[in-house]
């Protein structure tokens, strides 16, 4: 079986696991959604990325000295809620903008096995879709605590915490001023640094 060095040389049509995904050299990242390969879009724009090192910055110093952990992408996260057998069973690899794990033991040399407490997605002109319904469905579904859609263009905060196994609206944050944060409690980022220089 030959390497894997170009998206051009996978099936696209056909259903990959982890542990393919682990043999692939590829020089662009990719994720595993339910099997299927989704190509990453091209190099974030600016603002994107502006907001990412913000929030970043933000939460290295909220959980500065704490059992949380926050990583940013390119990070592998393996949802397995209804597939815990091993890498053969995980058909699902997403790469979250930013994410906070409380467990460390769901880390490994790898990334995180199983849901993050809280991730966080950036939204851009090409992924909205993905993040809103796509990715929405996957992280309430594997068990992600809280989950934020940050949108730059509109200065846009989506809060959602999972109770009851479905996201609930915690709130929308569009001007200056606290968001709260339910994985951290009594911990809140604020509005003006999210966007700061944007």
């Amino acid at each position: 079986m030959s390497v894997i060095t170009d998206i051009s040389q996978l099936d696209l049509t056909k259903t990959y696991t982890y542990a393919d995904y682990l043999t692939w050299r590829l020089d662009e990242f990719v994720e595993l959604i339910r099997g299927k390969v989704r190509q990453m879009s091209p190099a974030p724009r600016v603002r994107h990325q502006a907001v990412s090192f913000n929030l970043g910055g933000i939460i290295r110093n909220k959980t500065r000295g704490g059992a949380y952990q926050g990583f940013a992408a390119p990070f592998d996260v393996r949802l397995l809620k209804s597939t815990p057998d091993g890498d053969t069973r995980i058909s699902t690899v997403v790469q979250p903008d930013l994410c906070v794990i409380c467990d460390p033991a769901k880390l490994d040399e790898f990334g995180c096995v199983g849901a993050p407490d809280w991730i966080i997605e950036i939204l851009s002109p090409g992924n909205v879709a993905h993040d809103s319904k796509t990715k929405f469905d996957l992280y309430e579904e594997n068990g992600v605590g809280e989950y934020w859609m940050v949108d730059p263009g509109l200065k846009n905060v989506m809060v959602y915490v999972l109770e009851s196994e479905q996201y609930q609206l915690r709130g929308e944050f569009y001007q200056p001023g606290p968001i709260p944060v339910a994985t951290l409690p009594g911990t809140a980022l604020e509005w003006a640094e999210v966007f700061e220089g944007i």
